[in-house]
């Protein structure tokens, strides 16, 4: 089973592409069940998402789609929402799709806080407009905090994926410490909570050159029996499946034989 959750369209405003042509990609690729979680929509960085008033239109599209390609592919429904405590909006955490990947894209300026904290001093760490403030701050503290947001995330009972885990690494800025007693509790709290892990391609596109998460820390999901699922986080129809094979590989060559995929937020383990 080829399995790929995290795809998006060009209703956030930063993907190309047309419904379709994603998913002729997918069927191109073998792909068996293919996710669409496009960027939430919030009041808050909209010029990188879909407005509020669209994401009837962005739910009704991707089922139309779905019952049009229901001979080919399995086409599911779910959003990628930015944890911001105080911006998340009911009308997606109540949605009636079948999953919703948590992730975090957005620190504190202010070094050293537990928690993500709404104010203006927030940046976009993985945008390349902000990459001049990781000169401004300790790598470390910078790892940390991000860290601390992804435990937060997993405790907030919002989510069933956990997206793109170690996506600070992004531009190859890595800690001085041990990642793996960084992302400690945070993966602790991912198991307690009984979230999914996604595997994503995407950082193979990225100046880090490698996959969320690392091979080490998917070690340390996997001695701590978390289970995965995989993901292209496509913005253009040419990304669906990016070296999907690889991660499938990677995920084996730890022990994973089995990968999650939810329908209407109830959880399915496939072997792949």
């Amino acid at each position: 089973m080829r399995v790929d959750l995290h795809n998006h369209t060009k209703l956030c405003n930063h993907a190309t592409g047309e419904i379709e042509e994603y998913i002729d990609k997918a069927i191109e690729k073998g792909i068996d069940i293919y996710g669409f979680s496009d960027h939430a929509p919030m009041n808050f960085d909209q010029k990188y998402r879909m407005s509020l008033e669209q994401a009837d239109l962005y739910e009704r599209k991707i089922l139309e789609a779905k019952e049009n390609y229901k001979d080919q592919i399995e086409i599911l429904l779910g959003y990628e929402v930015d944890f911001l405590p105080g911006l998340i909006e009911d009308r997606i955490i109540h949605a009636d799709v079948d999953y919703l990947i948590g992730s975090v894209h957005f620190l504190p300026k202010k070094r050293g806080h537990k928690e993500i904290l709404i104010h203006q001093d927030l940046w976009g760490f993985d945008n390349p407009e902000f990459i001049g403030e990781y000169k401004n701050q300790d790598i470390d503290t910078i790892w940390e905090d991000y860290f601390n947001a992804i435990e937060a995330l997993a405790k907030c009972g919002l989510f069933q994926i956990v997206g793109h885990l170690d996506l600070i690494k992004v531009f190859n800025f890595k800690p001085k410490k041990d990642v793996r007693l960084i992302a400690k509790n945070a993966l602790k709290a991912i198991k307690e909570n009984d979230l999914v892990l996604e595997i994503s391609s995407a950082g193979l596109r990225k100046p880090v050159g490698e996959p969320y998460p690392s091979k080490e820390l998917l070690e340390e999901a996997y001695s701590l029996d978390i289970p995965i699922t995989f993901a292209s986080d496509a913005h253009a129809p040419d990304q669906v499946g990016f070296k999907l094979d690889e991660v499938m590989q990677m995920a084996k060559e730890i022990g994973y034989t089995k990968c999650t995929v939810f329908r209407k937020k109830e959880r399915e383990l496939v072997e792949f």
